[in-house]
C-alpha cells in the first residue's frame, strides 16, 4: 500500500470538506454549494463517501479525491499536501536522505536571507535619505505607504558593496548571497552588489516564500531599465508570477485571473480592490504560468496594451520572446500558442485591450471603472486576432479578405472543438462578408501538418486481462493505473495518443482526464518531460516525480504487462482505447450523478427548474461521440 492510499484509509473526504462547506445528506451522498465558485441558488457540490470522490456539477465541473480537495482549497502542490495530511492521519513519510536534509536546510537559510533582505530594503527606501527618491518616485505613481509594506516594495543603495558587506556582519556567505542573487562574481576576483540605486520588487512563490526581486532603475542612463534575479534554485523565471501570492484567494473566489505586464500594473489594481492581478515580470507567459494559474482558475485574461495587442503582434511565437528577465521586454501575443495552450489545459482564455499609450496602472488610477469595463469586454483569442486584423481594412477588397482568411482560419482550426470551429467560422463568414462554404472548402489549406515521429520499441509484454472490478471506482482507478502504466512505459507516446484522440474528434489528455492526485502528478510530469529538451523524457521523469511517489513509479517502470499483445502499434491502440473507456466511465457516472441531483431538487420542491440541463447535454453529446470512436478501429499516424 502506497502512503497516498494508506493515507486515504485513515481519514474521511466528509471530515475534511464538512470543516469549510455546509452537508446535507441525500441518500447516500452529501450535498452543499461549491466553495471555489460563488453560487447560493443550487448546490452543486457532492461528496461521494462510499468512493472517497467529491465533484462539482456547476460552474467550475471538476472533481477528484480528497487530495485534489486540499491542494483547490489551500493552493498547495502535492508535496506540500501529501505532508499536511500526513501529518493529520498520523502516516509517516518516507525518510530524507542526508543529502535530502541538507538541501532542504539550506533552501530554508536561503529564503531566510531573502526575508531579511525584504527587510533591508524597505528600511533603505523607508528610513535613510538615500530612499527618498525612490519614496517620492511610488508615491507619485499612486503607490500608498501601507501597499508598500503589503507588496514588500524597497529601494537598494547606490553602493557596490554596501548590502554586499551588511549581510556578511549577519552571518551570511558570499557564496549563499550569489546563490540567491544578490550579489555578481568580479572577472577579477571578489564580489559586488548585483542591486544598485534601483526600486526593489519582493517576488515570492504561490506560498508566499521568498524567490528574489525585480528591480528597477531610478537613473535614467542606467542600463538595463529593469533587471531581476538570475536564475537560481529558488528563482525560476518560467513558473513565476508577480503577485500570484497576494492574488491566489481573490483568483479562486472571483473564479478569473487577469495577466498584466508589468510590477506596477499588479499593485495598484491591487490596490484599487482589483486583487485577482498577476504578471509575468515581462517575460513571455509560458504553458508552466498557465498550467499554475489553472490550479485556481480556467479563465484567464490577457490584458495588453494597444501595440503588444496590435496587428503586428498577432503572430509572434511565445519561443521568440523567451528571453532573459534582466530585458526590458513585453509579453509577447502568439494567439496560435495560446490557442494550443488553452486546449491543452481545457481554459478559457480571453483577451483584451488598454487604450494606447495607457498602462494598466495608470487607467486604474484615472478610473476604477474604466478597467472593470475594460475587464468585461476581453474577448476569446481567435476573435481578437479577428477584429485587430479587420481593423481600418477594406473589407470590400477581395484580396484584404483572403489575406485575413489566410491568417485567422490556421488559428480555427487549431481549435479542437468542433462547434467552437463552426461558429469561429461563422464569426469570419459574417466579418468578411463572404459564403461560409468559401471558407469550408478553404481549411484544408492551412490546416497544420502533423509530423511523424519514430516511436522506440517498447521492452514491455501486453496489458494484464482485468477481472470485472466490483465497483465504477476500481474500474476507473485500474483503467487510470493501466494509461499511466503505457505512458511511463514511452513518455512519447503522449503525442500518438493526443493525435489519435484529435482524430476521433476528442480533446487531447489531460490531467483532469485522472481523478486520483497521485495519477494527475504523473501525467503533469510525463507532459513536463516532453516540454523539456535538456535530458531524455524518461531521466526527468525519474527525476521529477515526487519522492514519496518513487515507488509507484518503480512498480509501474518494471511491472510486466502480459497479454498476447506484443507489438507497439498494439500497445498504443490499447492506450487510446483505455483513455477513451476512462472518459466514457466518467461520463456514464456524470449522467448518473445527474439523476441524482434532479432527483433532489424534486424531493426540495423547486418548480421543476433543471439548473443542469446544458451540463447533461454536453454529457450525452460527449456519450454519443466515445460511444462512436470505441465501435470504429484505432486511427495511428
Amino acid at each position: 500500500m502506497t502512503v497516498v492510499d494508506e493515507i486515504k484509509n485513515r481519514i474521511d473526504i466528509l471530515d475534511v470538506v464538512s470543516e469549510t462547506v455546509k452537508l446535507r445528506r441525500t441518500g447516500k451522498n452529501y450535498i452543499g454549494f461549491c466553495p471555489f465558485h460563488e453560487n447560493k441558488r443550487t448546490p452543486a457540490f457532492v461528496v461521494f463517501p462510499d468512493s472517497g470522490t467529491w465533484r462539482c456539477f456547476g460552474q467550475c465541473n471538476e472533481g477528484g479525491d480528497i487530495f485534489k480537495y486540499v491542494m483547490k482549497k489551500e493552493g498547495w502542490d502535492f508535496t506540500e499536501t501529501l505532508k499536511n495530511l500526513a501529518s493529520r492521519t498520523g502516516v509517516e513519510l518516507l525518510p530524507q536522505t542526508e543529502e535530502q536534509k541538507v538541501q532542504e536546510e539550506q533552501y530554508d537559510r536561503l529564503h531566510q536571507l531573502l526575508d531579511e533582505a525584504v527587510t533591508f530594503y524597505r528600511h533603505q527606501l523607508l528610513q535613510t535619505p538615500a530612499g527618498a527618491n525612490a519614496l517620492s518616485y511610488l508615491l507619485n505613481r499612486g503607490v500608498k505607504r501601507e501597499t508598500i509594506e503589503t507588496v514588500g516594495l524597497g529601494y537598494s543603495p547606490a553602493s557596490w558593496d554596501m548590502t554586499h558587506q551588511y549581510f556578511l556582519g549577519k552571518g551570511y556567505s558570499e557564496n549563499e548571497l550569489e546563490e540567491v542573487g544578490m550579489v555578481s562574481k568580479r572577472d577579477s576576483g571578489g564580489f559586488y552588489d548585483r542591486f544598485r540605486n534601483r526600486l526593489m520588487f519582493a517576488i515570492r512563490d504561490a506560498s508566499g516564500r521568498m524567490a528574489g526581486f525585480g528591480a528597477r532603475t531610478l537613473d535614467p542612463d542606467d542600463m538595463p531599465k529593469y533587471l531581476n534575479s538570475p536564475q537560481t534554485g529558488l528563482f525560476d523565471k518560467g513558473r513565476l508570477l508577480y503577485g500570484l501570492d497576494l492574488a491566489r484567494k481573490a483568483i479562486r473566489m472571483e473564479d478569473q485571473v487577469v495577466i498584466v505586464e508589468g510590477y506596477m500594473d499588479v499593485i495598484i489594481p491591487y490596490q484599487a480592490g482589483f486583487l485577482n492581478t498577476v504578471s509575468p515580470m515581462g517575460t513571455a507567459l509560458t504553458e508552466d504560468h498557465l498550467r499554475l494559474l489553472k490550479k485556481y482558475t480556467r479563465r484567464m485574461i490577457l490584458a495588453l496594451d494597444a501595440d503588444a495587442a496590435g496587428e503586428k503582434a498577432t503572430l509572434r511565437g511565445l519561443e521568440i520572446a523567451r528571453t532573459a528577465l534582466d530585458h526590458d521586454t513585453e509579453i509577447q501575443f502568439d494567439p496560435r500558442g495560446l490557442i494550443r495552450n488553452e486546449a491543452r489545459l481545457q481554459a478559457d482564455v480571453r483577451v483584451t485591450t488598454i487604450p494606447a499609450g495607457m498602462d494598466p496602472d495608470e487607467v486604474v488610477l484615472r478610473d476604477p471603472e474604466e478597467w472593470r469595463r475594460i475587464l468585461a469586454a476581453a474577448k476569446p483569442v481567435v476573435l481578437h486576432v479577428m477584429e485587430t486584423l479587420a481593423s481600418q481594412k477594406d473589407l470590400e477588397d477581395p484580396k484584404v479578405k483572403r489575406d485575413i482568411a489566410e491568417q485567422v482560419l490556421p488559428l480555427i482550426e487549431d481549435i479542437p472543438n468542433a462547434v467552437e470551429r463552426d461558429a469561429y467560422r461563422q464569426r469570419l463568414a459574417r466579418l468578411l462578408k463572404v459564403d461560409e462554404r468559401a471558407l469550408v472548402g478553404e481549411r484544408s489549406n492551412f490546416r497544420p501538418v502533423l509530423t511523424r515521429k519514430k516511436v522506440k520499441m517498447a521492452t514491455v509484454t501486453a496489458p494484464v486481462k482485468r477481472a470485472e472490478p466490483v465497483t465504477s471506482m476500481q474500474l476507473a482507478r485500474s483503467l487510470e493505473r493501466h494509461c499511466i502504466k503505457l505512458l511511463v512505459h514511452d513518455p512519447e507516446w503522449l503525442h500518438m495518443l493526443d493525435r489519435g484522440l484529435q482524430k476521433a474528434g476528442l480533446n487531447r489528455l489531460d490531467v483532469s482526464d485522472f481523478d486520483h492526485a497521485d495519477f494527475q502528478i504523473f501525467v503533469r510530469t510525463i507532459m513536463q518531460s516532453l516540454e523539456q529538451d535538456q535530458v531524455e523524457p524518461e531521466e526527468f521523469l525519474n527525476k521529477n516525480v515526487p519522492g514519496n511517489l518513487q515507488v509507484v513509479l518503480n512498480a509501474l517502470q518494471t511491472e510486466p504487462l502480459e497479454s498476447e499483445i506484443k507489438l507497439d502499434q498494439k500497445l498504443q491502440e490499447d492506450l487510446i482505447r483505455s483513455v477513451m473507456q476512462l472518459r466514457l466511465l466518467r461520463v456514464n457516472e456524470g449522467l448518473q450523478q445527474m439523476r441524482f441531483l434532479l432527483e433532489d431538487i424534486a424531493e426540495q420542491g423547486d418548480g421543476g427548474i433543471n439548473p443542469y440541463q446544458d451540463m447533461i447535454l454536453r454529457y450525452t453529446l460527449l456519450r454519443g461521440r466515445l460511444d462512436q470512436a470505441l465501435g470504429r478501429p484505432i486511427q495511428l499516424d
